[in-house]
């Protein structure tokens, strides 16, 4: 899974946050908050996720209506997926992984771990 570009990444910040189906004009209302951004290319973007498969569309009137296909949660697993496919040593990247990220989440991955293998916390 490639990563996604900068304005493809504040479209989905927007969809995932929001939780909901969203036209392209509610995208870029928000989208121009922060800066300038032209419709055309709101709907281009939009076009381009949704022949990627990260967003489904539904005719409501003239307008799509875009939502995720996958949650944030689910893109990140993809991509770390990914990323760890590149590695000729599966196991030593992940341990340089677990090396780089904080306690607190080094605990959410055994808590994740233990859960997917029933096993109980000593």
């Amino acid at each position: 899974m490639r990563r996604l570009g900068e304005l493809e990444a504040r479209i989905m910040d927007r969809l995932w946050t929001w939780g909901r189906t969203a036209t392209v004009r509610e995208i870029v209302d928000d989208l121009n908050k922060e800066r300038p951004t032209a419709y055309t290319t709101v709907l281009t973007v939009a076009d381009i996720l949704h022949g990627k498969g990260l967003l489904r569309r539904e005719k409501q009137g003239r307008a799509w209506r875009y939502e995720p296909t996958r949650s944030r949660e689910s893109y990140t697993a993809a991509l770390m997926q990914d990323a760890l496919g590149v590695s000729a040593d599966r196991s030593s990247a992940l341990a340089h992984f677990v090396g780089q990220i904080s306690p607190t989440e080094q605990e959410a991955l055994r808590q994740a771990l233990r859960s997917l293998t029933g096993d109980q916390p000593e």
